[in-house]
């Protein structure tokens, strides 16, 4: 009896939550409610219940069992859980959330497509510039060592016109000067014959500055040596003695313009270049020249001599009496700024600031004074590639120089501030990459003015 009574307690039902009595579940047993698949379970007009349905008391487990709902059956309770399930949820609520759970997953799948396709684009387009850069470094080595015709040169000069690789630069300057021929059976017979016939001068003229007739020249060579850049280099008495005759013996043999001042500054690039010919140091500056052999010295020397007369052919009338040739292009730098930058152009005229206080040097020197030396010797490769690159050419490079500065020339309010700002502007830290980009914007210059000279005269 006592266990009769023990089971019939036991069904009774309590206060607690038993298995299987209708709760509100979301989950696993019971997913949430999707107005979109389980929207025609919910009858027209009908109100789903406001207030829980009060269960009838039970006491035995037929009666607990008929009253209750497992959530795996199905039944007529669907339609009870489906309404208390809406009371809850906002459609339009629902929808948003859903539609923005898709876009975020989109954006994602897109930005890691996008980072997948950049990197990818990036590894090709490294890979293919290194290719070119191989490639065009392969066919300029092979055109400065196989040359037989002037299409060869043709070639040279389109190859190095976007930089030489150091270890061919030497002969590819001496080609492209002029100073060597094409034909690579003559080119030894050749250097031997300059060679010999520079120190004839050297014998020759040498001797002579101490006369009083060619004192001042001399003196002045002595003077501007010592301001040449790079310091270290200048410093070297063996490099000061090998400047001397190089520039005395020129302005001996050209009197029309003799030695003037800036002429000094454009023999270091030429044998600079041609001491890295001999040696496998990075630094030029910091090397001692001493130490090189007699020959290789007297090689350089007559080398740089040349290849600087070959130069100075081109633009000897920078050089003349009162610089004829300097002043017209300052004029002509002067009319090109104002059609390609009217604004620069009118605030250095607002502030009284004349063309020739700061491009006279541009000139002179060939921005040998205003860019680090290998930038200018970067320079001089597309110089010496390009048709009259020393005289026409360098004309669009100072335009596209001064134009590089517009910001900061524009926020200069003061005469004094501006000058010594285009005096001393900021190139230390210049490399290649700087020298393409201006070398770059002054071909686009010369591509549209070059030809039409009337678009940059007022």
């Amino acid at each position: 009896m006592a266990s009769d009574g023990g089971r019939k307690q036991f069904w009774k039902r309590s206060g607690a939550k038993v298995p299987g009595s209708i709760q509100h579940v979301y989950g696993a047993q019971h997913p949430p409610f999707d107005p979109l698949l389980h929207g025609t379970l919910i009858k027209p007009g009908s109100k789903p219940p406001t207030t829980p349905v009060k269960l009838k008391k039970v006491s035995t487990f037929q009666e607990f069992e008929s009253n209750t709902s497992d959530a795996w059956d199905l039944g007529d309770d669907d339609d009870e859980l489906l309404a208390i399930a809406a009371e809850n949820l906002n459609t339009e609520v629902v929808m948003e959330t859903a539609h923005k759970v898709i876009q975020n997953h989109s954006k994602l799948q897109e930005q890691h497509k996008f980072q997948e396709e950049h990197l990818q684009e990036e590894k090709q387009v490294e890979s293919a510039e290194l290719t070119s850069v191989a490639c065009g470094d392969n066919r300029l080595v092979k055109s400065v060592s196989e040359g037989h015709a002037s299409s060869s040169s043709e070639e040279l000069r389109k190859l190095s016109w976007s930089g030489i690789p150091k270890r061919v630069r030497p002969i590819a300057w001496k080609l492209l000067s002029g100073y060597l021929p094409a034909n690579v059976d003559r080119r030894e017979s050749t250097l031997q014959r300059k060679r010999k016939e520079y120190f004839a001068f050297v014998e020759q003229y040498y001797d002579s500055r101490n006369d009083e007739s060619h004192q001042d020249t001399y003196r002045q060579i002595h003077i501007d040596i010592p301001r040449m850049s790079p310091e270290v280099l200048r410093l070297q008495p063996k490099v000061t003695e090998i400047f001397e005759r190089i520039l005395f013996i020129w302005a001996i043999r050209h009197p029309a313009s003799g030695y003037v001042q800036g002429i000094n500054d454009l023999v270091t690039p030429f044998f600079v270049v041609f001491v890295c010919e001999y040696i496998e140091e990075e630094e030029v500056e910091n090397f001692d020249v001493s130490s090189l052999p007699e020959e290789v010295l007297q090689n350089i020397e007559a080398d740089s001599y040349w290849c600087m007369s070959k130069l100075l052919d081109g633009i000897q009338d920078n050089y003349t009496f009162a610089q004829p040739g300097i002043q017209k292009k300052v004029k002509m730098l002067e009319e090109l700024v104002s059609r390609i930058d009217e604004q620069v152009h009118r605030h250095l005229d607002q502030h009284e600031v004349k063309y020739l206080q700061f491009a006279f040097r541009w000139m002179n020197n060939l921005l040998m004074r205003e860019v680090p030396l290998r930038c200018t010797i970067r320079l001089w490769d597309t110089y010496q590639s390009e048709p009259e690159g020393f005289s026409h050419f360098h004309l669009y490079v100072c335009a596209a120089f001064l134009v590089r500065w517009r910001k900061e020339i524009l926020e200069e309010k003061d005469f004094q501030e501006l000058l010594i700002f285009l005096q001393n502007l900021p190139t230390v830290h210049w490399g290649n990459e700087e020298m393409s980009v201006l070398l770059a914007e002054a071909y686009r210059l010369k591509f549209a003015f070059a030809d039409a000279p009337n678009h940059y005269k007022k």
